[in-house]
């Protein structure tokens, strides 16, 4: 796909000594690009993104490659890796476009309850979201894994739809019948060339306040660096309607407002961090199965959400692990050498050789902090999540895991082995239900308690195991704990800004991304984070010339 704003893009490296706008836009991520786009449409904009375009990356836009991208360590990699302090391996994405260029595609909206909390405009809220679909959203093929996944979940309630509703559901994706991925960045399509500048490789160092004998600083600029590492400044125009919005993301933007100084009394920038903990089994096939991401979710009432995916089990352990996963699932399942004569090269596709059924923990309620590790932006912060400090969080996660072995007995092990010999949690339920062809190929042999041990090999995390994993399910959450990439916190709502995302105690600042979420929206984030860049791009431009709503 070509980039489709060649006009307004442009390498960090070509941007003037100085420069004005009306509005400065810090980060081209996921709500960004719609911010941006948005604010073009009446005023002068500038978009900084500290990563490269998407566009001609094979390993971004090619669903087989998903994997790929997110195991990239390479100095300049879309997805610049951290290790939270829990241990949990994670990413921060580093393009434009943001996360979604990096995640599993899967689009739904946010719960009503999530937009009533928020003070929303219900109908500009929908508007924004349709904003969205009509540029990036498909309705994805329901092929043979998701829709066993989908029938396994014994919920009457199986349909399309972007809502969240309770029950079992499949929504929309970013990925086009052909895999090819769509993302934020191509939200500036909607952009007004004549009036928006993105400059790329581009990373912020800090915001310049200005106090002119006023009582409250205001935000006037920003500095950035090229990839030569020359530094360029970008002013705002004179006027108090001018702002510059930080939508640098949950780690960029408390990190950003922690390296600008300013005399401010914020103790509650970067509190309140939160990520979605995520568990799950991976169920390996001799056979080849479809390359799919996340397309089902079942949406429990009892906290949550359980989905599913296929294809390569190296998007979470890399080549190495894989490696080691297939010697462990011989090692315990008797598979002779004619099933795995190398390990790695007996499976027909390494993107393609297994199944995944994994529940991820909403809200969560758990909350930790992010704190500097240095004064370079480019440098992560360091992070805390504390997953399941909260006992309702762990709890979630045990009946998450119980449904998930639950989907396992009715539709990952054969009729022969439906008496669920050998497992270990006797709360469990066993409903022995027959299983479609399909599943019976996969693995008729293996045992969930099998499952569960191979899980507790993986190196899913660099987390300590304990033996007690193998037969509780609270340990076992603690232990295989992974991200599914929702994190979100640092700048939130009531703490660090107000209702309008404006930063309290300061002027012509303000954080629009998921840093101001108190919670993950719906069961994917990337839905209501691009809507919440449009639905505010209109409400600013809204106020600024007085018409329509506020």
């Amino acid at each position: 796909m070509g980039t489709p704003y060649h006009t307004f893009a442009h390498d960090a490296t070509f941007a003037p000594p100085v420069s004005y706008y009306d509005y400065i836009v810090i980060g081209g991520g996921t709500s960004g690009c719609a911010l941006a786009a948005t604010l073009s449409d009446r005023a002068t904009v500038l978009l900084l993104e500290r990563g490269d375009l998407p566009y001609g990356n094979p390993t971004i836009n090619n669903i087989a490659t998903f994997g790929v991208t997110l195991s990239d360590v390479s100095p300049n990699s879309p997805a610049q890796q951290f290790i939270s302090t829990d241990g949990v391996i994670n990413v921060r994405p580093r393009v434009l476009g943001g996360g979604s260029c990096l995640n599993a595609g899967f689009y739904t909206r946010a719960e009503s309850d999530f937009v009533q909390r928020a003070g929303w405009n219900p109908q500009l809220v929908n508007e924004s979201y349709k904003w969205v679909e009509r540029k990036i959203v498909f309705r994805p093929p329901m092929l043979e894994w998701q829709s066993a996944v989908k029938d396994g979940g014994g919920v009457t309630l199986q349909r399309f739809t972007y809502d969240h509703i309770n029950g079992t559901k499949f929504g929309g994706t970013i990925f086009d019948h052909d895999g090819h991925r769509h993302t934020a960045a191509d939200l500036l399509e909607y952009a007004d060339p004549r009036r928006i500048k993105v400059y790329l490789k581009a990373t912020v160092q800090r915001i310049i306040f200005a106090s002119n004998g006023q009582p409250r600083p205001r935000a006037t600029g920003v500095e950035f660096r090229d990839a030569r590492g020359n530094m360029h400044k970008a002013f705002l125009n004179k006027g108090s309607l001018n702002e510059i919005i930080l939508s640098a993301g949950a780690l960029g933007s408390p990190q950003l407002l922690m390296l600008s100084e300013v005399l401010l009394d914020q103790p509650m920038v970067g509190q309140g961090m939160s990520d979605n903990p995520m568990n799950g089994i991976v169920i390996p096939s001799p056979r080849r199965v479809e390359i799919s991401l996340i397309q089902v979710v079942g949406i429990t009432r009892f906290g949550s959400y359980i989905e599913a995916a296929s294809g390569s089990i190296t998007d979470h352990i890399g080549p190495h692990g894989f490696a080691q996963f297939l010697e462990m699932f011989a090692n315990r399942t008797g598979l002779n050498d004619t099933m795995l004569p190398d390990k790695a090269n007996q499976f027909p596709s390494r993107s393609a050789n297994a199944g995944i059924i994994l529940e991820k923990v909403t809200g969560p309620l758990s909350t930790g902090h992010l704190e500097l590790q240095s004064r370079d932006p480019s440098d992560n912060p360091r992070v805390t999540f504390n997953y399941f400090q909260d006992p309702q969080d762990l709890q979630r996660c045990v009946q998450g895991m119980r449904t998930v072995i639950e989907l396992c007995n009715t539709k990952m092990i054969s009729s022969q082995m439906s008496s669920c010999h050998g497992l270990t949690y006797h709360d469990i339920p066993c409903p022995g239900h027959r299983v479609p062809v399909f599943l019976q190929v996969s693995v008729p042999w293996v045992s969930v308690e099998t499952l569960i041990s191979l899980m507790l090999g993986l190196p899913v995390n660099v987390r300590p195991r304990h033996l007690s994993a193998a037969f509780s399910l609270e340990q076992f959450c603690i232990d295989t704990v992974m991200t599914i990439w929702h994190y979100h916190g640092g700048c939130q709502v009531r703490r660090v800004v107000d209702q309008n995302y404006r930063v309290i105690g300061v002027d012509g600042l303000r954080v629009i991304d998921g840093s101001t979420f108190d919670s993950s929206p719906g069961t994917n984030p990337q839905a209501t984070v691009m809507m919440l860049g449009r639905y505010m791009g209109q409400r600013i431009l809204r106020q600024r010339f007085r018409g329509g709503k506020k």
